[in-house]
């Protein structure tokens, strides 16, 4: 997959980036997103996602790089599932706490578009995302908390963001890949399909993982 074609503008920057600056980033991201007919995939039904015929393992700690592979691919060809559970929990939260629920996706938003430019700008912290993405998801998460320590809003993002975030990420790494998994990846990986979830992955500097 390609990367996000940034302006030359914004890729050049080295001075603290503003709230404006983040906007045009988004408007950059949303713009390629079009040009790229990105489109998600269907809704696997629940006797693939967790039912009769899913099968699930352990992963082996000890083969990192394989773990990875497998909750990566895992999230690109079930991501309308984790989309929808995702949002389901997060509509239930919102129902009875709609502020701080948008106090806290407004947070999380927009420190990953700063860790997002940050990693686009600076060669270490590109490293980092590329080498370390469960770091870096924890190191959005974790600033993300810090700050609605001071705001307000930490419960709501506990069980609206955090934990569900947390389901997905166990999910992706205990369910085994089928073979449609693979072939429907590998068709991401080699730039035939755009999905919602490979632009995300993207942004976490894993895009050369899916479909391996």
């Amino acid at each position: 997959m390609g990367a996000v074609d940034y302006p030359k503008q914004v890729r050049n920057r080295t001075r603290p980036l503003p709230c404006f600056e983040l906007w045009e980033m988004w408007s950059v991201i949303r713009l390629n997103m079009e040009k790229m007919d990105v489109q998600p995939p269907p809704i696997r039904t629940l006797d693939d996602f967790v039912l009769g015929s899913a099968q699930f393992a352990v992963p082996d700690i000890r083969n990192l790089e394989r773990w990875n592979n497998r909750i990566i691919n895992n999230l690109l060809y079930y991501q309308s599932n984790y989309f929808v559970s995702f949002l389901t929990i997060l509509g239930i939260v919102g129902y009875f706490q709609p502020f701080n629920l948008f106090l806290g996706a407004t947070v999380v938003t927009l420190i990953f578009m700063a860790f997002v430019w940050a990693a686009e700008n600076q060669a270490p912290i590109r490293r980092f995302r590329r080498n370390h993405p469960s770091l870096a998801l924890g190191a959005i998460l974790g600033a993300s908390y810090l700050f609605l320590t001071v705001l307000g809003g930490v419960a709501v993002f506990l069980f609206g963001i955090a934990f569900p975030i947390l389901l997905i990420l166990i999910h992706a790494s205990v369910r085994l890949r089928s073979l449609k998994n693979k072939l429907e990846n590998k068709l991401e990986s080699i730039g035939l399909k755009r999905t919602p979830m490979g632009l995300l992955l993207e942004s976490l500097g894993q895009e050369q993982e899916a479909g391996s």
